[in-house]
């Protein structure tokens, strides 16, 4: 089979076997908002945004981990799924620091846009704000690491182990300490980061922001 063709909020779509959900998606220009998922890489599934309802399972489904299969109905709107979205998203903001005017990736932002998206204001809704309040990283010469601002997407992680296998970044510790850091938890300058900028470019939220020349 060449290509499967599915109908995704009553669009009739074709995609090629294997594609996810998501990307069947994306690829014809219907939105799906998502902050962790990278195009032909394992799903990682961290920021539960994708929520799609697909006709003949009883629950929501992410996005991204879906498979497409022939004469799948899917639906991205839905009351039920836009609940979930708005419910993950607000505990993502939790933790987050909104200081969108004096971030450098203001207007830039994905978490501005899926906040458009879903009618939701970046600021603390239902659940209390526990903003981190952790060190900003300055060390790199090229760009500036604020884990404040990090919302654990796991993108830069990837891109540095898997993509450019330097290695320098990870997740470290656990529960509600977890965030990205170097091993040993040192400054950036004292990692095996060789400044290629690609975690940067990565980067959807005001995380990892370049340097100005």
């Amino acid at each position: 089979m060449d290509k499967v063709t599915l109908s995704i909020d009553g669009k009739q779509i074709e995609a090629r076997p294997g594609t996810k959900v998501l990307w069947a998606a994306l690829d014809n220009g219907i939105y799906i908002p998502n902050l962790c998922a990278i195009r032909d890489v394992q799903p990682f599934a961290a920021c539960r945004l994708c929520f799609v309802d697909i006709e003949g399972k009883p629950d929501p489904v992410t996005a991204c981990t879906e498979t497409i299969a022939e004469g799948m109905r899917v639906y991205t709107n839905t009351s039920r799924v836009n609940r979930l979205r708005r419910t993950a998203f607000e505990l993502l903001i939790a933790s987050h620091t909104l200081n969108c005017k004096e971030c450098g990736k203001n207007r830039h932002c994905e978490l501005q846009k899926i906040a458009h998206y879903l009618r939701v204001k970046l600021k603390p809704q239902r659940f209390r704000q526990m903003p981190r309040s952790l060190p900003i990283d300055s060390t790199s010469p090229i760009f500036i690491f604020d884990p404040n601002k990090c919302v654990l997407c796991g993108k830069c992680v990837w891109v540095c182990n898997k993509h450019h296998a330097v290695g320098a970044i990870n997740f470290i510790f656990r529960g509600f300490d977890t965030r990205i850091g170097t091993f040993g938890d040192d400054p950036i300058a004292q990692s095996s980061c060789d400044s290629c900028g690609e975690c940067v470019a990565i980067c959807p939220v005001g995380a990892l922001i370049a340097k100005a020349n």
